[in-house]
């Protein structure tokens, strides 16, 4: 679980954008965005195929 500090005379939207910056950091939201919908274990082989190709190549 990510935590922010915020400061005593800290505006909330500064700590609000540390936090989003943190939760991208820790790739939480990527998490999130794949467990959103089931995916088939027929394309996940070819997600996982097509990444590591586009790794390769670039």
């Amino acid at each position: 679980m990510s935590k922010v500090e915020v400061g005593p005379n800290e505006p909330l939207e500064k700590a609000l954008k540390r936090f989003k910056k943190k939760i991208e950091r820790e790739g939480i939201l990527k998490v999130l965005k794949t467990r959103k919908h089931y995916e088939k274990p027929s394309e996940a082989r070819r997600r996982k195929a097509r990444s590591s190709k586009n790794r390769r190549r670039g």
